[in-house]
């Protein structure tokens, strides 16, 4: 089989859930900046007008590619014996799975996809807040900021990647002098907090304010 046959074999057995997937796998093993059309069809032995005709522009293609990895994301078991614990447990796959894929996630917040990309497992969120009792504007205010504390925490952590080591708040208020401030909170604020204990006590802290743990005592009912 010549190389135009074999593409158009391709072609007409091509998937748009295969190229999406294709897709990801490169963006996580090379990078955002890997990801042409053309790259991309030769990934897949095919022409990039195939490319365009099953997922469409550049554009399209990186929002279909940051919401079907969201789906992937939320395949997750979620859980916990409460509500509560249910909700915290999506907090933190939405935590983890951010950073365990950090080229999507950084792709995602580039293109401004970043709400499709945790669309799924909010909406999994969203379902334990209303078993927990809290619907209507109580439940879109307490997703909010669920959300936000994630949001902040993610991009704490991977601004510690591209940040140079020196420019770090720590190195730089290490540097800093001001006597009318306590020398062991000035010491203590030019070191590193542990990031992810310091993510689990917030969202805690956020979760137990606005998800009741007992039903008997659930204000939005």
């Amino acid at each position: 089989m010549d190389d135009t046959a074999a593409r158009t074999g391709r072609h007409a057995g091509l998937d748009p859930a295969e190229i999406l997937d294709r897709a990801i796998s490169l963006v996580e093993a090379e990078g955002a900046d890997a990801l042409t059309m053309r790259r991309l069809a030769s990934e897949l032995g095919v022409a990039t007008t195939s490319i365009y005709w099953h997922v469409g522009n550049r554009e399209q293609l990186v929002t279909a590619m940051v919401s079907r990895h969201g789906e992937h994301l939320a395949e997750a078991p979620v859980t916990g014996d409460t509500s509560r614990d249910r909700v915290l447990a999506v907090a933190r796959l939405i935590w983890e799975g951010s950073l365990e894929h950090r080229e999507i996630t950084r792709l995602a917040s580039t293109h401004g996809a970043s709400s499709l990309h945790a669309q799924h497992l909010e909406l999994a969120m969203a379902r334990e807040l209303q078993e927990a009792g809290v619907v209507g504007d109580a439940a879109r205010d307490a997703l909010r900021a669920i959300t936000a504390c994630v949001g902040g925490f993610i991009v704490a952590a991977m601004l510690d990647d591209v940040i140079p080591t020196d420019h770090r708040r720590t190195s730089v208020l290490a540097h800093l002098e001001d006597p009318d401030l306590d020398p062991g909170t000035r010491a203590s604020l030019a070191t590193s907090s542990h990031l992810p204990s310091l993510f689990d006590a917030t969202l805690r802290a956020v979760v137990n304010s606005v998800v009741p743990a007992d039903l008997s005592v659930n204000a939005y009912l």
